[in-house]
């Protein structure tokens, strides 16, 4: 016991080291385009329907801040300021399967296979998903109840929101260099406050996994369809954000589930949630909420198959790949980053018991 117990310890911090050096670069830059964009830039593009609002509403949700919950009253504004359900559901599912953080920590666990493909699919599957939408919606109009119109719609800008609540005032200085330190200073409460608790749980869940199977013991049964289908019912209901959810990918690619299966988990599972599924019923109807949920599933399978086909096209080696980018970190820095991350990490934890309490 003790032994299982010590190697699933050794292996939870062997990949928090890892990962430790590229969710800095993450969040921080995260944090930054939180801080340094245009405010009212999402009201300006979106507003109006048809294809060119889906795909603007995936491009510019793919690199923003916000999970899966937090992205929640964000969307709702948009509606609310004359989005088309279609570009509401594109940026509902873009901007929490990817961004900044969870890209950089693709790229140290997964490797830069999947650091490339994964926001490709996030986008392509948000694009798809909108335009089901809109076909599905069609005829029901355009402007929501108490809404402001389409093209006419004032410009919103990017709502301070997080899944833990409001942490912090939204009033943004006018100096660059004040702007980059607000947007630092976020990245280390806000973003961290989204991210700590599930993300320690992501990161252990992965050691245990590593540290209790075998290389490749999964192999036999964890590619194909039907190991697809099953990470799809898996993450369709739980919330799990897009930074969390890497570690886990990487724990079951590690142990045989193929790239294209863990793919699949990683844009259902940021995307949806029992909480998400609700509020689209709610405020964007059953017809929009059935075009919201074929699209994630269609998509997420699409890309599980294709990133798949890739690799065996390409020959490429997805376990040399994992770990690639934490290995070619010094030893020394990984260690001092670890150790500089870690009291950021507690008082995130501690501040979500607070708030919890």
């Amino acid at each position: 016991m003790i032994e299982t117990l010590t190697s699933i310890a050794l292996s939870t911090w062997a990949m928090y080291l890892d990962a430790a050096l590229w969710l800095v670069v993450g969040i921080v830059a995260a944090g930054l385009i939180h801080a340094l964009m245009p405010p009212g830039l999402l009201g300006k593009f979106l507003g109006g329907n048809g294809t060119s609002s889906v795909i603007k509403a995936a491009l510019i949700g793919a690199p923003l801040p916000l999970c899966s919950c937090g992205v929640l009253p964000a969307a709702v504004g948009l509606r609310k300021d004359g989005a088309s359900k279609g570009a509401t559901v594109s940026f509902l599912i873009a901007t929490p399967e990817t961004g900044p953080d969870s890209v950089a920590l693709s790229y140290a666990l997964l490797g830069p296979f999947m650091a490339i493909a994964r926001p490709i699919a996030a986008i392509v599957s948000a694009i798809f998903a909108g335009l089901l939408t809109n076909f599905f919606v069609r005829g029901e109009g355009t402007v929501p109840p108490g809404g402001s119109g389409g093209q006419g719609a004032p410009a919103i800008s990017l709502p301070d929101t997080s899944c833990c609540g409001d942490h912090h005032h939204d009033e943004r200085p006018k100096t660059f260099a004040a702007r980059t330190w607000g947007g630092i200073r976020y990245a280390f409460t806000d973003i961290m406050d989204d991210i700590a608790l599930w993300l320690v749980i992501g990161i252990v869940l992965a050691g245990t996994v590593s540290a209790l199977f075998e290389p490749q013991a999964l192999a036999a049964y964890g590619s194909g369809i039907g190991a697809m289908l099953i990470m799809l019912a898996v993450g369709v209901p739980i919330y799990v954000c897009a930074t969390a959810s890497t570690p886990i990918a990487a724990g079951l690619m590690a142990v045989g589930v193929s790239p294209g299966a863990a793919l699949v988990f990683l844009l259902a599972g940021p995307a949806t949630n029992i909480a998400t599924l609700g509020v689209v019923g709610k405020d964007l109807g059953p017809r929009a909420l059935t075009g919201y949920l074929l699209g994630i599933a269609l998509s997420a399978q699409a890309a599980g198959l294709i990133t798949d086909a890739l690799l065996a096209v390409m020959n490429i080696d997805i376990q040399v790949q994992m770990g690639a980018a934490g290995a070619a970190v010094p030893e020394l820095l990984k260690l001092a980053t670890a150790v500089l991350l870690t009291p950021f990490f507690l008082l995130s934890l501690w501040r979500t018991l607070i708030r919890n309490a």
